[in-house]
């Protein structure tokens, strides 16, 4: 109860308390929406157009939320929270299961309390319902074959859990449970095993037949379009850096010691006692089915997901939360070893990792407000408001909140008796630095940065006929599609040649942009005036007259 409860809180507090995020956010919400508007529920588009970047499924579980509560940052963010919730539940269950309820709890807890974790699920991205499936596939695998009190039933969810993944972000949701599954049969040479038990035959074929339909319906009515932007998502992402989301083969590293800090700083360690003993794995001296064989799966799986992704020319922050659920088992575990002796093998070169990372990160949160104000005319480019608005003291308090724990954790863990708090201090530090981001930071950054264009394109929405135009001028947004629920005209400053089209048509003309770009503007729009600004941003209109929101509306 006591991990819902923070679940609950850390998931679905002020869910809707800042605008949708571009690029991802805005695309996603705003595919689903257009999906459940015009009742097609095979083909994805955005902003009317088709969009084949991503499978169906997180569309059609976003557009059923629309469908029974209505269409908001809210419901496009919740099944998102929802599948989260999920994820944590799954994990504990697993946990329990097969290592106990104080180790379930802990690793539940890891999970959790991490800034990615957090911060994905309370986005409107494809990575969660992924993440679930093909976690769920990967534990199903487990509990199927490997589990010395296996049931057969659970290898059902290998295979239905990839299909899953499959149709909700493509070939990945096959490819991060083999990432594991394929090394692991290969180590402990349980291939003929696995042929013979592991019904090959019928779970494959199950996932063909869930995740193919889709797919083949898109190949039927959009033939080389659709196959040919399936291709550049796919092989093509992990051979060319795509959007410009490139990075070193050093990408991941300081992502992972941020983004899972503080637990970061155990994962090497847990790593490294598992795989130390790799060889009593293949010549058989230790049971690959059991609690060690357990680490061994879990600390491949997450090498192979490591390494796959690093490979991988285009790199993304949450490319790498699949491996968050295995890092998750094997810290817990490591943790636990760390309790039984008086100076444990790995605890210093992990206290180490510990406080080294929160130094910097609270070094780094402190000399934040410097940096912005240094950097406050190039943010100001694509965020008017950063000319005149600060970061306030959030960042302070949170480099105060990091420093403190990660100097109490010093204290706590040099004393066998005392370990157990350690624990505890780092748990709180992170609920403590993810709840005073929830309450304050995003709600501060949503109001100035990112919802001044969103508030203008929802009161357009109010103003416009089917047959007006609205236009975005400035570095495009998707979200906008979202708000104003009508196409959007997208025109990159220099392109003023699109605005020509525009300006014969009749009816109502609306113009979002940057106040920033005015001057920019081609003749006539530059003489459209003013009628509403938001925080450095303008709406324009070639009609004086305009309407009002209706109350409460954005």
């Amino acid at each position: 109860m006591f991990l819902l409860i923070c679940g609950c809180l850390l998931l679905l507090l002020g869910l809707g308390d800042m605008g949708l995020t571009d690029r991802d956010e805005g695309s996603n919400a705003g595919a689903a929406r257009e999906m459940l508007e015009t009742g097609d529920w095979i083909s994805p588009t955005l902003n009317y157009e088709p969009r084949y970047a991503k499978p169906a499924l997180s569309y059609w579980i976003i557009a059923g939320t629309y469908a029974l509560f209505g269409v908001n940052d809210v419901t496009a963010r919740l099944p998102s929270a929802l599948f989260g919730l999920a994820l944590l539940v799954l994990h504990y269950l697993f946990l329990h299961r097969l290592l106990g309820p104080a180790l379930a709890f802990c690793g539940s807890l890891v999970l959790l309390l991490n800034v990615e974790f957090v911060g994905i699920h309370r986005l409107v991205l494809t990575d969660p319902e992924l993440v679930f499936f093909t976690t769920l596939a990967t534990y199903g695998f487990w509990l199927g074959f490997c589990d010395p009190g296996r049931d057969r039933r659970f290898l059902w969810l290998l295979y239905i859990g990839m299909a899953l993944g499959t149709l909700a972000k493509g070939p990945l949701g096959i490819l991060i449970p083999l990432l594991g599954i394929v090394p692991y049969l290969t180590l402990t040479r349980q291939w003929k095993t696995y042929f013979a038990e592991g019904r090959p035959l019928l779970g494959w074929t199950l996932c063909f037949l869930i995740a193919a339909p889709w797919y083949l319906a898109m190949l039927a009515i959009h033939g080389a379009d659709y196959a040919a932007a399936a291709q550049a998502n796919t092989t093509g992402r992990f051979a060319n850096p795509m959007e410009g989301h490139g990075g070193t083969l050093l990408f991941y590293v300081p992502i992972l010691l941020l983004g899972f800090f503080p637990w970061s700083g155990l994962l090497p360690a847990a790593l490294w006692h598992t795989l130390k003993e790799w060889k009593s794995f293949w010549t058989g001296e230790t049971d690959a089915r059991g609690e060690q064989g357990l680490l061994l799966f879990c600390a491949l799986w997450v090498c192979g997901l490591f390494l796959f992704f690093t490979l991988s020319a285009t790199r993304l922050p949450h490319y790498v939360l699949p491996l968050f659920p295995p890092a998750s088992l094997l810290v817990a575990v490591l943790w636990s070893r760390f309790l039984k002796n008086t100076w444990p093998a790995g605890l210093t070169v992990s206290t180490r990792i510990i406080l080294i990372t929160g130094y910097v990160f609270s070094l780094v949160l402190a000399f934040a407000p410097v940096i912005y104000a240094n950097m406050r005319h190039q943010i100001a480019v694509h965020f008017p408001a950063a000319e005149k608005i600060g970061l306030g003291a959030t960042p302070i308090v949170l480099a105060v909140v990091v420093l403190l724990g990660v100097m109490i954790f010093r204290h706590l863990v040099r004393e066998e008796a005392r370990r157990p708090q350690a624990f505890w201090v780092l748990s709180a530090t992170m609920g403590l630095f993810l709840l005073i981001v929830i309450l304050f930071a995003l709600p501060r950054f949503g109001k100035y940065f990112i919802n001044p264009p969103q508030e203008l394109a929802a009161i357009a929405r109010f103003n416009l006929g089917p047959q007006d135009t609205l236009i975005h001028y400035g570095r495009k947004l998707p979200s906008l599609t979202f708000y104003a629920k009508r196409k959007v005209q997208f025109i990159n400053p220099g392109r003023h040649e699109q605005f020509a089209p525009h300006l014969e048509k009749d009816g109502r003309l609306m113009v979002i942009l940057p106040a920033n770009l005015r001057a920019r503007l081609p003749h006539p729009v530059d003489s459209f005036p003013p009628i509403l600004q938001r925080y450095g941003f303008l709406l324009l209109s070639r009609e004086p007259m305009l309407g009002g929101a209706p109350a409460g509306q954005r």
